[in-house]
């Protein structure tokens, strides 16, 4: 029994989704999804369903892809989309960050009694940007090599003022559950969409796409909450990194010509317990 994670499935892609249609069965493994399963809430219901019959239990955590509304879709916007999603994917037994936390039941690591999964969802708020951009000129500064996120046109926070607003409601929401739901001597697995760090986002392509990447008001998370992992995505650069005593796993799959299709999905699921 082991507890694997992946990401970034972009199954847009025709390639993509074959690949996850190719996936075998692992009846006795929980998986952890980190977000951007893809753009259409029924293609995001359809991919875990498929998921959670092959898999023991599978939790869920969106990314920006998930949250994204066209004009021309008759699709819900902002907080009623995420609770539209949480209701569809609720619906399959799949868990989500508006449920109880799972307690892992399989082998623990060395020195961990107690293992607790905690899927969030806390988006954003441009503080992972250098210190002399002022938050204001944000867009201006990533606009001139091309870097500003889709977010800006497709991501509506409604009815929040801003994806600032949302993000620090959502860190609100999030620290009273760990406060209050955490047993204590628990050591926690974080599962956020975006990274909870600013010294793990390494993206030299895109190196001003930062803003849209996380909050420095996590970056101690790992220790406040005695994290044995942090499991994020959206930056589609799989990596390990170590930081005190914590592993940060960036385990995105990516777009197609970001991985190697002849390994399959099940090759680059991430070993997170087992």
């Amino acid at each position: 029994m082991r507890l694997l994670a992946i990401s970034d499935l972009h199954l847009a892609s025709s390639i993509n989704r074959a690949a996850l249609d190719a996936l075998p069965p692992h009846p006795d493994d929980w998986l952890i999804v980190a977000g951007d399963v893809a753009e259409r809430i029924d293609m995001v219901a359809d991919a875990l369903a498929l998921l959670a019959d092959r898999f023991a239990r599978v939790i869920w955590v969106p990314g920006n892809h998930e949250l994204w509304a066209r004009a021309s879709l008759d699709e819900p916007v902002g907080v009623a989309r995420y609770e539209a999603l949480v209701a569809r994917i609720r619906a399959l037994g799949v868990d989500t960050p508006q449920d109880p936390f799972p307690l892992w039941p399989g082998p623990l690591p060395a020195g961990v009694e107690r293992l607790v999964i905690v899927p969030l969802f806390l988006l954003y708020d441009y503080s992972f940007r250098p210190e002399d951009v002022p938050l204001g000129g944000v867009i201006e500064w990533a606009e001139e090599t091309h870097n500003v996120c889709s977010d800006e046109i497709l991501l509506s926070p409604a009815p929040h003022p801003s994806r600032i607003a949302w993000c620090h409601a959502r860190l609100a929401d999030a620290e009273r559950r760990l406060a209050s739901e955490i047993p204590a001597g628990s050591h926690t697995v974080l599962v956020n969409h975006w990274p909870l760090r600013r010294d793990i986002v390494r993206i030299p392509r895109v190196p001003r796409f930062t803003p849209w990447c996380g909050t420095v008001l996590t970056d101690d998370w790992h220790a406040r909450f005695n994290a044995y992992a942090a499991v994020s995505g959206h930056l589609h650069t799989r990596r390990t990194d170590m930081r005190d005593a914590t592993r940060f796993e960036e385990v995105s799959l990516g777009y197609p010509r970001q991985w190697e299709h002849g390994r399959g999905i099940a090759d680059y699921l991430r070993v997170i317990v087992g």
